[in-house]
């Protein structure tokens, strides 16, 4: 019986170490989402047009179309369209630091469809 309770406290653990894993990839997705849609309403407020979002989305996906190995996808294209939109802030002679630091922004993140 004991032996069975430190059985099960090992699967315990191990549930745990996964679901803390799985916490750590979600914020990480969060954060980068989040980057992404600040970069998103800075370009909206320059009044990018939607024909070059659209090239931008277009662009993102086309080079996310093969996964790389061991690299979430979901990550990597999130990951891609950031530095698609950071680099479309520097053609619009943004500061780069600010496309890079969206804590900067005071206003809440509101995008209008």
């Amino acid at each position: 019986e004991l032996q069975q309770k430190v059985e099960e406290t090992e699967v315990l653990k191990m549930e745990l170490q996964m679901l803390e894993t799985e916490r750590v990839r979600l914020s990480l997705v969060e954060e980068k989402l989040l980057d992404v849609l600040q970069l998103l309403q800075q370009l909206r407020d320059l009044n990018i047009s939607k024909r070059a979002l659209g090239k931008i989305l277009l662009s993102t996906l086309e080079s996310c179309r093969d996964p790389q190995p061991g690299k979430a996808q979901l990550f990597e294209v999130l990951d891609t369209l950031q530095q698609e939109l950071a680099a479309c802030e520097l053609l619009h002679k943004q500061p780069m630091e600010q496309a890079q630091s969206p804590r900067s922004l005071a206003n809440p993140l509101v995008i209008s469809c």
